[in-house]
């Protein structure tokens, strides 16, 4: 490597990333119990193109995409169903994988399911209690969050509503306060159930996911990414139960917080009946043209899906394609665009790029965004 080389660190937030061996990547991934839509795909393939990037930047990248197939959504489903919630779980992992790899996702190289992690649950609640960060009531083990909220710079009331609404049970009266969260919860009849030294039990939420990542990268990562909706409490629960066991600060280096998409100004959720499913959508339409739709706006910004966008996408991917079978193309536009690229991920620069000057910028782009 030349001493002059250019600087080809990729930056999130405005901050570097420098990476030295590989980059340790841990991608939030779904609670397989239902179809994937618009929403759950903009996530997956953004953290896609940022593991891209990294490769395309000369770096190593080892993305870790957990499944989490313990939880109440999921149970409940699999009741419906008349299911086992293992087999309702894999068979719902198989569509998704399914629809992201039309999308171009690259395969990950770790897929953890939280029902396979019980052990390592177990162990991280038994270091919080030998360390004071933990307590046991009635046959749970409860994390001391008091101080999670602001450390997120999340305000008392808001924090509390978030709980609730995210199931951590903040007027629950056996426990300490408010803000602590659940490591390990009894299981009650008919759920899913491990046995532990509290009582048979499952694992909480916040605490597979630091689990499972830990597992597979150790103390501490370079990147991580999910959507902006988890971005209180689960992530600043994960963040705080991590490095109150391993004391090493901070957990990930760097975040990405994907933006979540709309329709009509709404969140598309099951909840709100406003779903559009990838597999319908790719029946009618080419998938790079809506991966290129799901990366055009800013990563962390909310975007509305609307049938506007996505023809604007087909005719966009036409004209890049056109563009790129020119021959000539400038050096300059081409290390313009890779520039464009690790400065936060600026796919939109890199597009217009891509499009003015064609030929080999044009196809690098283009082959990197995985839209080729």
């Amino acid at each position: 490597m030349e001493l002059n080389a250019p600087d080809r660190t990729l930056r999130i937030g405005g901050r570097p990333l420098p990476v030295v061996g590989p980059a340790r990547m841990y991608v939030c991934g779904i609670t397989p119990y239902d179809a994937t839509h618009l929403g759950h795909a903009r996530t997956f393939v953004w953290a896609d193109v940022a593991a891209r990037v990294l490769r395309h930047a000369g770096g190593e990248v080892r993305v870790c995409r957990n499944v989490t197939d313990v939880d109440d959504v999921l149970n409940q489903a699999a009741h419906r169903a008349g299911s086992p919630y293992d087999s309702f779980a894999a068979v719902q992992q198989f569509y998704f994988e399914r629809d992201l790899d039309a999308l171009g996702v690259h395969p990950v190289d770790h897929r953890p399911r939280a029902h396979t992690h019980v052990r390592e649950v177990v162990a991280l609640a038994q270091g919080l209690l030998a360390s004071g960060h933990a307590y046991v009531r009635d046959g749970a083990v409860y994390f001391r969050g008091a101080d999670v909220p602001g450390r997120a710079g999340v305000d008392d009331e808001r924090a509390h509503d978030l709980m609730a609404e995210y199931g951590d049970e903040p007027g629950n009266p056996g426990k300490e306060h408010p803000f602590d969260v659940a490591v390990w919860r009894p299981s009650h009849a008919g759920e899913p159930a491990w046995p532990g030294p509290w009582g048979p039990g499952r694992p909480g939420w916040h605490a597979e996911c630091a689990a499972m990542a830990m597992a597979t990268f150790g103390p501490a990562l370079d990147l991580h990414s999910g959507g902006t909706d988890l971005r209180f409490p689960h992530h600043a629960y994960e963040t705080a139960l991590t490095e109150a066991l391993t004391g090493v600060r901070p957990f990930s280096r760097a975040w990405l917080h994907i933006g979540m998409v709309c329709r009509e100004g709404a969140k598309m959720a099951k909840s709100t009946g406003n779903l559009v499913l990838v597999s319908e959508l790719l029946q009618s339409r080419p998938a790079t043209a809506v991966r290129l739709m799901l990366i055009t706006a800013p990563w962390r910004d909310d975007w509305d899906c609307t049938p506007a966008a996505l023809d604007a996408a087909v005719a966009r991917l036409d004209a890049l394609r056109a563009g790129a079978g020119r021959r000539a193309s400038s050096p300059a536009a081409e290390a313009a665009a890779t520039r464009a690229l690790l400065d936060d991920l600026d796919v939109g620069t890199a597009l217009a790029i891509a499009e003015e000057e064609g030929g080999s910028t044009a196809r690098m782009v283009l082959h990197v965004l995985a839209l080729g």
